[in-house]
């Protein structure tokens, strides 16, 4: 058995190591990433807007990727034994991801309804249900398809491809954690080796910036390394965090030179064919931030920050609806006061329509307002559909255990150990 076999099934025998092993600090960099994609997407000039890690902020979608396979590694990754705990994993991950994206897919149906039925309110844009917001598109958000490949663009809340990704690689590991149990390495290597190939074919123009075409294959790539990450780390990581005390400065060295990479990795390659390699240089942040040794560790540890990463989902879902009605508020505004508030503008050598043609002030301004508007809008949605349906769905995996305890074997032996396998709370 290799060593990453052992990491991956040795911690089930050490309950008390596992729920004391968290990540918190990767939590923040979840939060700040998000905040950085909203930005990205945010038509506002300014001096935060022409930054070069704005302006490649979609890269930090691959951390996420990364880091939700080193999460689900640490959370399922020997927990998936048979169907039913198969079933109890998936039921859990559809609980934190279906029920804000369809809320938010509502919005966005909400607000087409009411452009279709005030005339007014339809602009110079596209009509009401079409070119992406039409019902096929619908369709295929509602089923998490609209980030495999069947999209020729991407449709209603353009974000959500990449939760589409998610939920199909879930599929994905799940299967392959059940049946091949301390061999899934094999997959997950498999996996990192083959994603950029099939990426750089299939790809042109956009690299790594990949979205409705080979989402899938981008979401895959990054995950699988995440998971693989996990298994090979995660039986060091207790021991150093215990010693971490002794080399403070040395960590936090480390921490500041990881920042640092990461920010020059981004600005010099979001447009070109190093961007193949983003989820490599995000793994490395996660093995220094893992270990949590450093001072910029401890200020991620901050309470306000880990709030932002409690959010980070909500942030990254509802940004785009929160955006768009900006620019709606926006145009209204200009109609009263006679204004020019939004239109075209150019910015890094590309057009854009938006909060930019009043100088950087005033676009930095709208900048730091939207953020502040994603957040509130993420943390009525944490609080009224994330967290409810967070419960239902671990009260119904709890039930389901429950029976699965109940329930006597073929030769009359009650299963409760082997079907504790997922606990709710995960």
């Amino acid at each position: 058995m290799t060593h990453f076999d052992t990491g991956m099934r040795s911690i089930s025998k050490q309950p008390a190591v596992r729920a004391k092993l968290r990540f918190e600090t990767l939590d923040s960099w979840r939060g700040i990433c998000a905040v950085i994609v909203a930005m990205m997407h945010f038509p506002a000039s300014g001096w935060l807007s022409e930054t070069s890690v704005v302006r490649g902020g979609y890269l930090f979608v691959d951390y996420f990727f990364v880091l939700s396979g080193a999460v689900i590694a640490h959370g399922y990754g020997d927990k998936i034994v048979d169907g039913a705990s198969y079933v109890r994993f998936m039921a859990l991950r559809l609980g934190r991801i279906y029920p804000l994206h369809v809320a938010v897919l509502l919005l966005f149906v909400g607000f087409e309804a009411l452009r279709w039925a005030v005339p007014a309110l339809q602009g110079d844009g596209a009509l009401p249900f079409t070119d992406g917001n039409d019902l096929g598109g619908l369709v295929s958000s509602l089923l998490l398809l609209n980030g495999v490949g069947i999209e020729d663009q991407l449709v209603w809340n353009g974000p959500s491809w990449s939760i589409s990704s998610e939920f199909w690689t879930y599929v994905l590991f799940g299967a392959v954690v059940m049946i091949l149990r301390d061999r899934v390495w094999i997959a997950l290597v498999s996996a990192v080796l083959v994603g950029p190939i099939v990426l750089t074919l299939g790809t042109t123009s956009e690299y790594m910036d990949t979205t409705f075409a080979y989402g899938l294959v981008r979401c895959i790539y990054g995950f699988s390394l995440g998971a693989l990450i996990y298994g090979l780390v995660r039986g060091r990581i207790a021991a150093s965090r215990a010693a971490a005390g002794q080399a403070v400065i040395v960590w936090t060295l480390a921490e500041i030179a990881m920042i640092v990479a990461v920010g020059a990795f981004v600005s010099f390659a979001a447009h070109n064919s190093w961007s193949f390699a983003a989820p490599f240089v995000f793994g490395l942040a996660l093995v220094v931030f893992m270990h949590e040794g450093g001072l910029v560790s401890r200020l991620l540890r901050m309470r306000p920050l880990l709030w932002l990463g409690a959010l980070s989902y909500g942030v990254y879902m509802v940004h785009i609806f929160v955006q768009s009605r900006m620019i709606n508020v926006a145009t209204l505004a200009e109609k009263v006061t006679g204004l020019d508030i939004v239109g075209p503008f150019e910015m890094v050598g590309q057009q854009f329509y938006g909060f930019g043609m009043n100088g950087p002030v005033f676009g930095t301004a709208m900048m730091l307002a939207m953020i502040v508007a994603v957040v509130i809008v993420a943390w009525i949605g944490n609080v009224i559909v994330e967290r409810p349906f967070q419960r239902l769905a671990k009260a119904w995996v709890a039930r389901l255990g429950d029976q699965d305890r109940a329930r006597p074997t073929a030769e009359g032996v009650n299963t409760a150990g082997h079907n504790a396998a997922i606990s709710p709370s995960t």
